[in-house]
């Protein structure tokens, strides 16, 4: 934990609640549109405030400086004996159902680590992670899984999760950077989960998401975007479903 630093659950601190709406708008428009993620986001300070990382700086209290999601859920069942194909979206659906349903959870995923745009590169995301491992030991569970969102991904849209996020280092270091965050902190890379999150929308909804014309049919090159969305002129709808990459951290 850096000195300077300060990282709190909400459960202890739910003055902090509106400093995590603040970060929102670090992510582009069009990755705020799964319908899946108001399944957590519109009830998480209700629900789940313990599972709410914000970190701020000793001397600037009221400015958050990042932000970390995860969610509980059932896992090592009958019907939940792998893990997803749709990583993202189904472990909050799974989170909402059990909840519903009074079941009591075994395992927890990271959803997010969000951080200010101009503290990036400073080694915050290590920090965060750390932080959100010990969060998780905190809460009593001894396992964390993470359908991580590989950064470096964006640059090669065109290149397989598969054949991307396996490849590596001269070090035997994943070569993508956030990966790499992840197996120097202990977790091990699973397998891929190829519909992680699935956004679709009008084209004229994807033009106000992200100021392109959408207006041929086929993919189309998002900024930002892990893979390129599918655009269908004719059937006046685009998809986008992004990749993503399950990692294991053993807590214990």
């Amino acid at each position: 934990m850096r000195d300077d630093l300060v990282i709190d659950p909400l459960d202890k601190r739910p003055d902090l609640a509106p400093m995590v709406w603040q970060l929102s708008y670090v992510w582009p428009t069009y990755m705020t549109q799964d319908p899946v993620s108001h399944f957590y986001f519109t009830t998480v300070e209700r629900d789940h405030p313990e599972h709410v990382l914000v970190a701020y700086e000793a001397a600037r209290p009221d400015v958050p400086v990042a932000r970390a999601f995860t969610v509980p859920f059932e896992f090592g069942t009958a019907q939940r004996s792998s893990l997803p194909d749709d990583g993202w979206d189904a472990v909050i659906r799974w989170g909402a159902l059990d909840l519903s349903l009074g079941r009591t959870p075994t395992h927890v995923s990271a959803l997010e680590i969000a951080i200010r745009p101009e503290r990036r590169g400073e080694g915050l995301a290590a920090v965060l992670l750390a932080a959100m491992r010990d969060n998780v030991q905190r809460l009593g569970f001894t396992e964390l899984f993470a359908p991580v969102r590989p950064t470096g991904k964006a640059n090669e849209l065109h290149t397989p999760m598969s054949e991307y996020a396996f490849r590596t280092r001269d070090d035997g270091l994943p070569a993508d950077p956030w990966l790499r965050v992840h197996v120097r902190a202990g977790g091990e890379i699973v397998r891929v989960c190829p519909r992680a999150m699935v956004i679709s929308g009008s084209l004229v909804e994807w033009r106000e998401w992200t100021g392109l014309p959408f207006d041929r049919t086929g993919d189309v090159e998002v900024p930002g975007a892990l893979v390129p969305i599918h655009c269908s002129v004719e059937h006046d709808h685009a998809v986008y479903v992004e990749p993503g990459v399950w990692v294991r951290h053993r807590l214990s």
